[in-house]
């Protein structure tokens, strides 16, 4: 699907400013929002919207449907009158410019649980009616989700295989006995998703309003330790005692001689094909609600695979074993028609695997960081770039661009000067703009680089488990000139969607 000339930016909400720790989906979001439409944006491209997993990652989160508790806004609570002013006072532990989870965390997860509680109590009929409308359109996640939640709290967050043999085999009676010893709590999470649906609801209307689309993000693996993994253990390749047999990865490469193991459970993908593909069906179909386009993370995976053994320590070994192809995609367009979707075609990319993209006409990515010091035939450098292709100048994943910038090695310092005719005096902008003027239909930008922020304000470090997914910004370093500079850009190269006149 060839999407409209246009340009982005890409911060994940818990960027935003905010008073409580972290960002979220209150005033500091709608800001944002009007912030874009300033600087002639017409996307926001953000992160996966689940919950945070090992490492605090979101794309390891504990469901492939529900969303991210962090990111309600308290503020609206206290509006409904479930939550006094006096609760929202800011942590000492809270900093402007980073996230703390060590301290957001309790904080935040204590004020829902006091919200909930309050709710239960005294809501109107107006939210009660509502709550259960969600809780009634959403059950075929929410119940299993709900739950799995509130026996990982109970098990202090041990795997759901060693929660006994009765739980983890899922049979009738143990079910039915947890959903009563653990209704309260199960409605304290029903009631955290329909605070988060219903607020990200009001925030995407907003953007949209004022032409803004939002990108969102589906990795194509989940967490082990996961509502849809312990609900539908049949998909996943598992042994008799629920405990992964292989695990997903990518192998040894230029970037690390072990590769990277990232631990998550493999899909058993001929029972998805079984049932036609319905999981895999569901999950677009709900991410799409959330988002207008979709940006699916390791799409090489659904043409190859790398298979580790989980007993390996490491990525070193493994095999490629064939994904499920076209006949996943083929199964999406037929319940759901055509999807915007960007497939992330990065790593190691064979033929079959463009060849499956572009069967579809999803976009890929090209990566201005990946594009110089490699020779004229390199891929990403502009021009040899294609329309259905979206550039970035990085992506989370990458150093900021002053940052990699500092550590690049002369040689590519010196085809970066004579590719874009610049001293790098302001090698984001440079680069920026590069983005901007490519024939690839859709440019992004990391905030970090509109900023021009050093390599200390990475969102991620791929294979570090510690110590990322922090990063923030705060209004002050946001000054008229980065509007204005993106504006003219986006004008200029015709991504604002105003023809360009002559003088």
């Amino acid at each position: 699907m060839r999407f409209p000339r246009a340009s982005g930016v890409l911060l994940h909400p818990t960027s935003l400013p905010g008073p409580h720790g972290s960002g979220d989906f209150g005033p500091a979001a709608y800001h944002f929002v009007d912030w874009l439409v300033s600087a002639g944006q017409k996307l926001w491209q953000i992160l996966p919207l689940g919950g945070i997993g090992p490492g605090n990652s979101p794309y390891m989160s504990s469901s492939a449907f529900a969303g991210n508790v962090l990111l309600i806004d308290l503020a609206e609570l206290q509006q409904h009158g479930w939550l006094g002013a006096n609760e929202l006072l800011p942590d000492p532990g809270f900093a402007d410019r980073q996230l703390n989870f060590a301290a957001v965390y309790p904080y935040r997860m204590d004020r829902l649980a006091r919200a909930a509680a309050r709710f239960a109590a005294s809501a109107s009929s107006d939210d009660r009616a509502d709550f259960a409308d969600f809780c009634q359109r959403h059950a075929s996640w929410l119940d299993d989700y709900a739950l799995f939640m509130s026996l990982a709290e109970h098990h202090a967050w041990r795997d759901w295989s060693d929660w006994g043999q009765a739980l983890a085999r899922r049979t009738s009676a143990a079910l039915k006995a947890a959903a009563i010893e653990h209704a309260e709590r199960i409605a304290f999470w029903k009631f955290c998703q329909w605070c988060f649906f219903r607020q990200w609801g009001r925030l995407k209307d907003y953007a949209n309003e004022r032409g803004i689309e939002v990108v969102g993000d589906a990795p194509i693996f989940i967490a082990y330790q996961s509502a849809e993994v312990w609900a539908r253990q049949e998909l996943f390749e598992l042994d008799a005692a629920g405990k992964p047999t292989v695990v997903a990865g990518v192998p040894p490469d230029v970037f690390s001689a072990t590769g990277q193991r990232w631990g998550n459970p493999l899909y058993r993908w001929s029972e998805h094909a079984k049932e036609g593909y319905a999981w895999w069906v569901e999950r677009i179909r709900r991410t799409i609600e959330l988002v207008d386009i979709v940006r699916i993370d390791h799409f090489r995976g659904f043409e190859g695979y790398w298979e580790i053994p989980a007993s390996e320590p490491t990525a070193v070994v493994g095999r490629w074993v064939p994904g499920p192809g076209e006949p996943l995609f083929k199964a999406i367009a037929r319940a759901l028609g055509p999807v915007p979707i960007i497939a992330e075609n990065l790593g190691v990319i064979t033929p079959p695997v463009e060849a499956l993209r572009k069967k579809f006409a999803f976009p890929g990515m090209r990566i201005l960081q990946f594009a110089f010091g490699a020779g004229s035939g390199n891929n990403f450098l502009p021009h040899n770039h294609e329309p259905d292709t979206v550039v970035y100048t990085g992506t989370h994943d990458n150093d900021t661009t002053l940052g990699w910038w500092a550590s690049a090695g002369e040689a590519e310092k010196h085809h970066v000067r004579e590719y874009l005719l610049t001293d790098g005096h302001e090698i984001h902008w440079d680069l920026i703009r590069a983005a901007c003027s490519s024939v690839a239909d859709t440019a992004v930008h990391p905030m970090q680089d509109v900023l021009g922020l050093e390599g200390t304000h990475r969102m991620n470090f791929p294979g570090k488990g510690e110590g990322y997914w922090e990063w923030r910004f705060s209004w002050d370093q946001v000054k008229p000139e980065h509007a204005q500079r993106l504006a003219h850009l986006c004008h200029l190269f015709g991504r604002d969607g105003t023809p360009v006149h002559s003088a």
